[in-house]
């Protein structure tokens, strides 16, 4: 079997060829790069119209050549079997053309058509590759960032930006310093030269943000620090950032496998940094090679091949692009169930996301180790203020009525808190409608006291005959904020999203509690948030 792949969603015209039976991809790309500044819509869909028939016509002779070779095809038949192409998330003007050429191509060849989600092929082209069942997905790249895991026939966004994708975010920082499109590859260079600045951090359980990291860096090199040691600080944060909310996708799913995505996971450092943490985890870590990480055709292709043996085709008046067609809004066929592992209890200790907890009789030891992929400035710093404020805060909400455990000893210096062992099971393996109302209720008990948990998922709550816990407020903060609260709430939906068979049910039980307690102003900004097309 053969597919041809159209790409064209932003900056890469791109048409691949899969062949299944030899495993060969072929690509060819005509890259649109702007004389100055980012991506030009408009120009970017004038240089698609003229780069797709051309790289089309170069895959299909590249096909015709293979079919040739091939002792069993008869002359007249098509060089490949179906066509696939991108139909988004992406720039309109650029998808609209490549929608037309595949459907010209496919009535030509008299062949099916395949619509492929971008942001899946991302993530399945590491997945193909590596062999691994069922891995999370970093998706870098320059308009997107997420985190995706596989449940229940769909692959959940488990944690996303909250405002910019990764790649676009940084070529503003290099804009602002007079620099070309692509940022990201300047940026690397020039922080090989640098030294360590500090910047801001910002994660929000498995959510994250580039603008007041951004926003710092441009400041910076305003203020005179030299752009190195400011690059320097960029690369240290933002893909200590995007490992660390990695780490937490792995610790909440139970998975051990971690593929990267996206054309900013060409960058040594992240690919460096991701590595380290999977390899202290005892998880496995893929990243494609560089021509399939960046935006391309053959990843469609290779996407489109699992769906077209699927049976998952489309006539050509249902395929219409979506520019922010999301990764989540996409029925997976190609796959079957595959429940996620997550750890158990019988074990003396567990690796979780950024601690390691171990049970000493009625005693539960949470120590914040040193994680050597984060700069050791930046990792003293984050592991320090996140023991002080879990030791603040658990206490706090325990004062306002919310059930935590009782802190028996802190040791800041050593980045360590023990703790009262409370409840029998993570929330995750024992959801209910009644549990899932408690921590609605005791969101809104805290923020109505001035603060958020920071990283409410399932993993975070503790469940017992009675009694409902939070816990693990590393992550939280006081705040007055609307959105700050909002964000909570968001960040529970999404690990309910990853964890539960019956998401859409328990969210509305929570947000019921929530509403009971809370304000409408806190669920009226949820709904924002939620809207915001991050994918664009």
């Amino acid at each position: 079997m053969r597919v041809l792949g159209i790409e064209g969603t932003a900056w890469a015209a791109s048409a691949g060829v899969y062949d299944a039976e030899d495993e060969t991809i072929f690509i060819e790309t005509d890259a649109y790069q702007p004389e100055s500044g980012g991506i030009h819509p408009r120009e970017a869909a004038e240089h698609m119209s003229e780069a797709i028939p051309t790289v089309v016509e170069t895959a299909l002779d590249h096909a015709r050549g293979l079919a040739a070779a091939d002792p069993g095809a008869a002359a007249e038949d098509s060089p490949v079997d179906a066509v696939a192409f991108s139909r988004g998330p992406g720039l309109g003007p650029c998808l609209r053309l490549v929608a037309t050429a595949a459907r010209a191509t496919a009535q030509r060849l008299d062949v099916p058509l395949v619509g492929v989600n971008h942001m899946v092929a991302h993530l399945e082209i590491g997945r193909h590759q590596s062999g691994f069942d069922s891995p999370i997905c970093l998706n870098a790249s320059g308009a997107n960032a997420h985190v995706l895991g596989y449940r229940n026939g769909r692959y959940r966004v488990l944690g996303e930006t909250m405002d910019t994708g990764v790649g676009n975010a940084i070529d503003k920082f290099t804009r602002h310093v007079g620099w070309s499109h692509p940022g990201g590859p300047k940026v690397e260079q020039h922080a090989k030269d640098g030294e360590y600045v500090d910047l801001p951090y910002v994660v929000k359980g498995m959510d994250f943000s580039f603008s007041g990291i951004m926003s710092a860096a441009k400041q910076a090199v305003d203020d005179g620090v030299p752009v190195e040691d400011v690059c320097t600080g960029l690369q240290e944060n933002v893909f200590a950032m995007l490992t660390e909310v990695a780490e937490r996708a792995l610790s909440l799913t139970g998975s051990d496998e971690l593929v990267l995505g996206g054309g900013v996971g060409q960058n040594e450092r992240l690919r460096e940094m991701l590595a380290e943490m999977c390899d202290h985890r005892g998880a496995k870590f893929y990243a494609p090679e560089n021509r399939l990480l960046r935006d391309n055709a053959g990843m469609i292709a290779v996407l489109g091949a699992k769906m077209y043996e699927a049976g998952d085709t489309i006539a050509v008046e249902d395929s219409r692009i979506d520019s922010n067609f999301r990764p989540d809004q996409v029925t997976v066929s190609w796959r079957g169930d595959e429940p996620w592992r997550g750890p158990t209890e019988d074990e003396d200790e567990i690796q979780g996301a950024e601690a390691t907890v171990s049970f000493e009789g009625d005693r539960v030891v949470k120590r914040r180790l040193p994680r050597s992929y984060r700069h050791p400035t930046l990792d003293e710093r984050l592991r320090g203020d996140r023991t002080r404020e879990e030791a603040r805060l658990t206490s706090d909400a325990r004062r306002r009525g919310v059930p935590t455990p009782l802190i028996r000893d802190v040791d800041v210096a050593e980045t360590t808190i023990v703790f009262q062992h409370v409840g029998e099971a993570d929330l995750r393996d024992r959801l209910t409608e009644p549990r899932v109302r408690d921590v609605g209720e005791h969101l809104a008990t805290i923020h109505e006291a001035g603060f958020v948990h920071g990283d409410p998922t399932t993993r975070n709550v503790r469940v017992g005959p009675d009694r409902t816990y939070l816990i693990d407020f590393g992550l939280g903060y006081y705040t007055k904020d609307v959105e700050d609260y909002a964000m909570d709430l968001h960040v529970f939906e999404q690990s309910l999203a990853g964890t539960a068979d019956d998401a859409e049910t328990l969210v509305g039980s929570f947000e019921d509690a929530y509403r009971s307690r809370g304000t409408d102003a806190v669920l009226d900004r949820l709904r924002e948030i939620e809207g915001r097309g991050r994918y664009q």
